[in-house]
């Protein structure tokens, strides 16, 4: 995997990450890490495209895995960011696959990038806040989110005596920290040495307008939920799909927030399959 700092016009840098596959291409994957982690794509993800011939490229957001801030962000802003990274790495159409936190950021390249986004995945994915639905119906720890509705400095201030909530896995998601997706909780402990503020920008940017409208989403989007998250509940994914223009919904029973990743590869199956 190379690793490489994409510098953008207005002075930022971004920490980027490019995995070729080991023969030919078949598809670019853009992937979007979760809330909080490094930026850098995890190893089930690239043994799963390896296999598939897929390329995967990844970028640290802002505030992130050593990119540089970016205050005020929107869940938008990930499109121009993405474009730079895209052009870096020489990579033209290519798919965006993100999940947890890097749901949103994969639907903004979707969204603001037609035409060159051909595909998107989200796995667990936030949706956009709303009152069509209980939006914290099934969260066993909202009190993190709910502070971002007031605002960066409130969220900040929450952030500072946050303690994890064991209750917000399920034993499904315990048992895949434990054995394949361990690489996950390694890489959230790595997040750690850059400080706090990405999931602080993060958990802003979700609970505000996001700068595009999910209507928006030209190209076909699989939603991929777990039906007993309690990170980030079901009505997230099943409202998130039902706004997309051509959007599939894999409901996964037995599937809390972490143990839904082992649908990783079958996503990469429908992208591989639904690509124009």
């Amino acid at each position: 995997m190379i690793e490489r700092d994409v510098a953008l016009a207005d002075g930022r840098m971004l920490h980027a990450y490019d995995a070729p596959p080991p023969g030919r291409t078949t598809l670019s994957l853009l992937w979007q890490h979760g809330s909080p982690q490094t930026g850098a794509p995890l190893e089930p993800v690239l043994e799963a495209a390896a296999g598939r011939g897929i390329r995967v490229f990844s970028y640290a957001r802002p505030s992130y895995g050593g990119s540089s801030p970016n205050p005020g962000r929107d869940v938008g802003s990930a499109a121009a960011d993405t474009t730079a990274v895209a052009d870096a790495l020489g990579v033209d159409r290519f798919v965006a696959m993100g999940a947890s936190g890097g749901g949103p950021h994969a639907l903004a390249a979707a969204a603001m990038l037609p035409g060159r986004v051909v595909g998107a995945a989200t796995l667990a994915g936030v949706a956009p806040f709303s009152t069509d639905f209980d939006w914290f119906d099934g969260m066993a720890s909202p009190d993190g989110i709910r502070s971002a509705f007031d605002g960066r400095a409130a969220r900040a201030t929450f952030e500072q005596t946050a303690e994890f909530d064991p209750a917000q896995f399920v034993a499904a998601d315990y048992a895949a920290l434990g054995g394949p997706w361990s690489a996950l909780g390694q890489d959230v402990a790595r997040s750690a040495a850059f400080g706090h503020d990405g999931l602080i920008d993060d958990d802003v940017a979700f609970t505000s307008p996001w700068g595009f409208a999910l209507e928006d989403v030209i190209a076909p989007v699989l939603v991929v939920q777990g039906a007993i998250d309690r990170v980030v509940p079901p009505g997230h994914g099943t409202w998130v799909a039902s706004r997309l223009p051509r959007a599939e919904l894999w409901l996964r029973p037995d599937d809390g927030h972490v143990s839904v990743l082992a649908a990783v590869p079958a996503a990469m199956d429908w992208l591989l399959e639904h690509r124009p």
